[in-house]
């Protein structure tokens, strides 16, 4: 995507795997590799590659999610051949050594403790989607088990890093201040003599219909409030259904003017935050609703609460202004985005990546304002049914009264 509005470019490496491809006993190893990735290669250095970007004024990272794994970075336009080197040399010969294998296993577990075990409700999105779930690949949390990572070896991540880390499992976008057809040679100079590998094996993503609700409930010792978490399997992204699912969340929770926020925080004063979005995967996705549970108010009362406004979406069409406000919104967040030339790059390779349809960037607008009132009371009462939810409670736990002290 050429675009001369400023004198800088980004690119994204967008690569065809994610949580979902890991297997029962070796989570963790899609995350693990966003760690790696930076570890140096055979003509980079270890650290060298921060330092390379850094210091020609640009920035890099990357994220990892159950459906892919991307490397961006923004660099002044004079740098496209530091860009284009720096990913192509790490394709085609990243250090996967034991020393780098055993230093970022290290990171990802110290990672997995700050977000995850220390951390208030950090253990309720795990527990929730692994009631939720049933099929494995979208079961089990990105950043996998403590279990799994010590169990895993550095052959396991060499193997894991040859099956997915090739051209043909990989997305490449360039945006911003080129010329397209000597950014294309320059591309093909960098890339073109790294080997494909056989293409790996595709998840099944198929997910058996619920057919009664299921309820979890736990103790969290980090928590000051009660949390509920309630969750609905829907459809994959990109489909009729998936907008209009993701519409009736807005309605339900965008802004102060959400009905979540109107109902059950101002009005009624059940809870401190409430609100509602649907999940976009590649396969089966959830529509989440939480609640923070206001001091002295009963769980129960703020989960019914919230099925009380779902039911009356499935009861009344929503208002006039309420859609205005939802198709509106989009058109903002799209201009947003694509104003910046590493968000375009970043969603032109997951459209491409998840649907094969990176022009998706364009549609998005046109495919949200396409719904309908009549179809968000549809999927509401298609899709949040009573059979069809996962319900996690969790409350704080009591601590034991501190014995001891001066006398």
């Amino acid at each position: 995507s050429e675009d001369h509005s400023a004198p800088t470019y980004s690119i994204a490496l967008t690569y065809n795997v994610g949580s979902r491809d890991e297997k029962p006993g070796r989570t963790g190893f899609a995350h693990l590799f966003e760690h790696m990735m930076f570890q140096g290669s055979e003509n980079v250095g270890k650290g060298e590659h921060f330092l390379l970007v850094n210091s020609n004024g640009g920035m890099m990272n990357g994220s990892t999610s159950a459906d892919r794994t991307n490397y961006y970075q923004t660099l002044p336009a004079n740098q496209l051949d530091l860009g284009l080197f720096l990913e192509a040399d790490r394709m085609r010969s990243l250090a996967v050594t034991k020393a780098n294998f055993e230093n970022q296993r290290a990171t990802v577990k110290e990672e997995r403790r700050q977000n995850y075990d220390n951390r208030p409700y950090g253990l309720s999105s795990e527990a929730l989607i692994e009631t939720a779930y049933d099929n494995f690949a979208y079961k089990h949390s990105t950043i996998g088990s403590m279990a799994d990572l010590d169990a895993a070896t550095v052959e396991d991540a060499q193997k894991f890093f040859r099956q997915y880390y090739a051209p043909n499992n990989a997305v490449l976008t360039l945006v911003g201040d080129f010329d397209s057809k000597l950014a294309l040679e320059k591309i093909k100079k960098n890339f073109g003599s790294i080997p494909k590998q056989d293409p790996p094996p595709q998840p099944d993503m198929a997910e058996p219909e619920q057919k009664e609700e299921r309820r979890k409930s736990m103790s969290d010792p980090l928590a000051r409030l009660a949390r509920v978490d309630i969750a609905w399997k829907i459809p994959a992204g990109n489909t009729p259904d998936y907008y209009a699912l993701s519409v009736l969340g807005q309605v339900l929770s965008s802004g102060q003017s959400g009905r979540l926020y109107q109902r059950i925080v101002l009005e009624k004063e059940l809870a401190l935050m409430a609100a509602a979005n649907a999940q976009e995967r590649r396969g089966p996705g959830l529509f989440f609703a939480t609640a923070m549970v206001r001091p002295g108010q009963d769980p129960a009362t703020v989960e019914q609460a919230i099925y009380d406004e779902i039911e009356k979406l499935k009861a009344d069409p929503v208002a006039d202004w309420e859609l205005d406000k939802v198709r509106l919104g989009a058109k903002r967040q799209t201009a947003s985005l694509q104003g910046s030339s590493l968000m375009r790059a970043m969603m032109l390779g997951q459209y491409a990546v998840s649907y094969g349809q990176p022009g998706l960037l364009n549609d998005r607008v046109a495919l949200i304002s396409k719904v309908t009132k009549d179809d968000l009371q549809r999927v509401a009462k298609k899709y949040l049914t009573r059979e069809n939810r996962t319900v996690l409670t969790t409350t704080p736990a009591r601590r034991a009264p501190v014995s001891g002290g001066a006398k």
